[in-house]
């Protein structure tokens, strides 16, 4: 069985959502209920995974180099 992708995620702005930084990459945790309500899950400044609006956050494609880069970091 193959592991899914890893989705990333750029923050593109943080009204009122002070854990997140600005220009940051974040990694998405799948969360079919929050998508459905456009939120997604991504672990945050405090170091916990939690739900933001969508509309904070610009998907983006990531090389497979970096992709495995980004995750062995985190």
């Amino acid at each position: 069985m193959n592991k899914p992708q890893s989705q990333f995620v750029l923050c593109i702005n943080n009204d009122g959502c002070d854990d997140l930084e600005v220009r940051k990459i974040y990694e998405v945790f799948p969360d079919q209920k929050a998508a459905e309500d456009d939120y997604v899950r991504v672990i945050d400044e405090s170091g916990e995974d939690y739900l933001y609006p969508a509309k904070c956050f610009s998907p983006i494609e990531i090389a497979i180099d970096v992709r495995e880069n980004l995750l062995r970091a985190a």
